[in-house]
């Protein structure tokens, strides 16, 4: 529910805070003095952290205030009054909650008071299984600033790991990245690696994995927010950060940024080549080269207390050859594939007094990408080029009451897609298809939720979804949302459950003409591609002790037409299936201690999951084969976990080590020591799983003053070797990522 926060609270905020998170809250604040009473025209100041932006707001008779939009992040609350001590608390805020802040004012006879975040405020813990990963976490986990890397989430959030080069959640692939609170569109999910943008762009990172409000929902496996870096943290101010290590490895990062009293900009570019690039079907790394380079764009406006504009853009490009195992090598198979992705947002929010906002994003994104074979691939020389364009709007209006958050809103996009598909027989003689695909569709929903809080120690949260996409078929679904969170007094323990459903459109590509004639003689056969429905319940308790907590969850999700990929033969090129049924059933547990002596964090996260298949294949590449009973996802692990530790050392060092566990993936091959003769919707045997495996990591890492910070680092620190997964995607099997050093050089100036 919330992973990785030392303190659970909130924050009142006001319109120039409001877009500059992934997602946003509603925040009540009450002033009172020692005897109870309201405390009138006292000025509450808010000043993010780790930053020179305040802004000031006075309460009213009832000593109360109301915001609404309040935006994720760690910020610092300063309440002042006449004849009253200063009163300082330092809060983190997190999507989904509506808290209530409540300042006790003493007489002054202290200049200030430090007031520490109160447990009282674990009552408003939110149902979303929410993980918040600070700016300084991410730059302190090793690899979590490299170009495409989620070391950001796979470190940090329950559940989550990389197999077959792509992020998968909670069971799934499908996954949701929110900008200003505004969701990119992709209806393609799963199909490129790492991030759409370099995390050096990032503030704070907000992952949740479900339990999700009527807002959001069209990915059900994980939503990821950024609060990305405005300006306002800087003054004339910029940063470089240089990172060379084996591998040949060189990525580097740049950055600018400034603002004033109504303006703020921020830009930044990127670069990076490395000799490791996809993960390798062998323990030895052949044609892996990779390159990519990128930039980001922020400017904010704000000519008024009640009108903010935000222009936002980001590009980038990635090359990878496909690695090759020593056979492939030999014979001399050299794929490549490359992937591109842009987007430019702009936001406008508008507030109506303390108690209701509006806000209004239209949006365009393109996403796109190939796939090409070797002249001297066998037996098929295989090419696919493809690009997605979505243009849409999304529009929130928000209120806040005493008791109520309300929200209502839209979001839909028009989308238009090209494929083109070519696969050769190798050979003189060898037969070519071509295909070239232009489809295109619409999606739109409208949403309306509430949270109501019935008392201070017991909430309501509700709310139903419609969405209705249209391309080559017509989908509609109406979608309930429904939870609950209950504090127990006194002990602080936060129980909280959940019910909900989801729609995921699907994606628009299909295949016709002479390439459906080849992927019949083959003896397959293509189906028309159905949206994805999903059922989730959840169910779980926050327990807190004196800055040290505990999390656990317990969910199950049900899956209709559950969303995967498979190759057409052995061309290499993925098409988009869906299963009959999935189900996916898990235990999440996260843990963070207190400072220990002032020196030592200790913090592990730990997912039991089971992922199943049920049915044949219903859309997409088929050979019509129907299994019998349940069967392993080839992304299946029964056990996942990672643990951390921090600690401050002599001179001024921070050692950061994880230690990363897994049981293993579901095994997808030849049928030797078959545990019934299990397989999967494609007629491939299912060996229950690969062995388990440890892996190590580090940094170590030196401030020099303000400006400079040096760090080494590695990822599998006694270059373990072992096989990851072996499922037919992006060449075949993966090994474990072999040992990598390098080194960061990260430097902060003024211009």
């Amino acid at each position: 529910m919330r992973a990785r926060l030392v303190t659970l609270t909130a924050v009142t905020l006001t319109i120039s805070i409001y877009s500059l998170a992934a997602a946003l809250s509603d925040i009540r604040a009450l002033v009172l003095d020692s005897k109870g009473d309201a405390v009138k025209d006292a000025v509450v100041i808010l000043r993010l952290k780790n930053s020179d932006f305040s802004l000031t707001r006075k309460t009213g008779a009832n000593g109360e205030i109301a915001f609404v939009g309040v935006a994720s992040g760690e910020y610092i609350v300063t309440v002042e009054a006449d004849g009253f001590a200063r009163a300082e608390q330092a809060v983190t805020v997190v999507t989904g909650g509506a808290p209530e802040l409540r300042f006790e004012l003493q007489a002054a006879l202290k200049e200030s008071v430090t007031v520490k975040a109160q447990p009282a405020a674990l009552g408003e813990a939110t149902a979303t299984q929410t993980t918040l990963v600070t700016k300084e976490q991410v730059r302190a986990t090793p690899g979590a600033t490299r170009t495409n890397s989620t070391s950001a989430i796979t470190s940090y959030v329950p559940g989550s790991y990389m197999i077959h080069n792509q992020l998968h959640v909670h069971g799934g692939h499908q996954v949701t990245w929110l900008v200003d609170g505004v969701p990119i569109p992709s209806s393609n999910g799963g199909v490129d690696a790492g991030t759409p943008f370099s995390l050096n762009d990032v503030s704070s990172l907000e992952a949740q994995r479900g339990s999700y409000s009527a807002e959001f929902g069209d990915r059900t496996y994980g939503i990821f927010g950024i609060l990305p870096r405005t300006g306002f943290d800087a003054t004339r101010e910029g940063e470089i950060s240089l990172i060379y290590g084996n591998f040949n490895l060189s990525d580097n990062f740049i950055s600018f940024g400034d603002h004033n009293k109504k303006a703020a900009y921020y830009v930044s570019a990127h670069g990076m080549r490395t000799g490791y690039g996809l993960a390798a079907p062998a323990s030895r790394i052949l044609h892996d080269q990779s390159y990519a380079y990128g930039g980001f764009g922020n400017l904010i406006f704000k000519p008024d207390d009640v009108n903010q504009f935000r222009l936002m853009g980001s590009l980038q490009s990635e090359y990878f050859d496909v690695p090759n195992d020593p056979e492939a090598q030999a014979s001399g198979t050299r794929d490549v594939a490359r992937q591109r992705d842009g987007f430019i947002f702009l936001t406008w929010v508008r507030t109506f007094g303390q108690r209701f906002m509006l806000t209004v994003s239209p949006f365009y994104h393109f996403a796109g990408g190939s796939f090409e074979g070797g002249a001297d691939d066998t037996p098929l020389i295989p090419r696919h080029e493809r690009s997605y364009r979505y243009a849409g709007l999304h529009l929130v209006a928000s209120a806040v009451t005493r008791r109520h958050s309300l929200k209502a809103g839209f979001h839909g996009f028009i989308e238009r897609d090209r494929n083109f598909f070519r696969i050769e027989e190798a050979g003189q003689t060898g037969v070519a298809v071509d295909q070239l695909s232009k489809t295109r569709g619409n999606l739109r929903a409208f949403f309306a939720g509430d949270q109501y809080k019935v008392t201070d120690w017991f909430s309501l949260i509700g709310g139903v979804r419609f969405t209705r996409f249209a391309a080559a078929a017509r989908e509609t679904a109406v979608d309930p949302r429904i939870g609950a969170t209950l504090r127990l007094p006194r002990i602080n323990w936060t129980f909280h459950g959940f019910y909900g459903r989801y729609y995921q459109e699907p994606p628009l590509s299909t295949v016709t003409g002479p390439l459906l004639e080849f992927a019949l003689k083959k003896g397959f056969g293509i189906l028309p591609l159905k949206g994805e429905r999903n059922e989730e319940h959840q169910f779980g308790v926050t327990i807190p002790f004196e800055g040290w907590w505990i999390d656990v969850v317990h969910y199950r999700t049900g899956a209709k037409n559950f969303l995967d990929h498979e190759a057409l033969g052995a061309s290499s090129i993925l098409l988009p299936v869906t299963v009959e049924r999935a189900r996916i059933r898990g235990l999440d547990v996260s843990f963070n201690s207190a400072a220990i002596f002032k020196l030592l964090r200790l913090s592990f996260i730990y997912s039991h999951m089971r992922i199943e298949g049920q049915g044949a294949i219903t859309g997409g590449l088929t050979d019509f084969r129907t299994p019998a009973g349940f069967f392993f996802l080839d992304h299946d692990q029964r056990h996942t976990l990672k643990g951390g530790v921090s600690v401050k050392l002599p001179w001024k060092l921070l050692l950061f080590e994880e230690t990363h566990y897994g049981s293993g993936f579901a095994s997808v091959g030849e049928p030797e020591n078959s545990g019934g003769g299990e397989t999967t919707p494609a007629g491939r045997p299912v060996n229950s799983h690969l062995p388990g495996r440890f892996r190590f990591d580090a940094s170590l890492i030196r401030n020099f003053g303000k400006d400079w910070t040096v760090s080494v680092n590695s990822w599998n620190v006694f270059n373990s070797s072992y096989l990851l997964d072996n499922s037919p995607t992006l060449g075949g099997v993966h090994w474990s990522t072999p040992r990598q050093l390098w080194v960061e050089v990260r430097y902060r100036f003024r211009y």
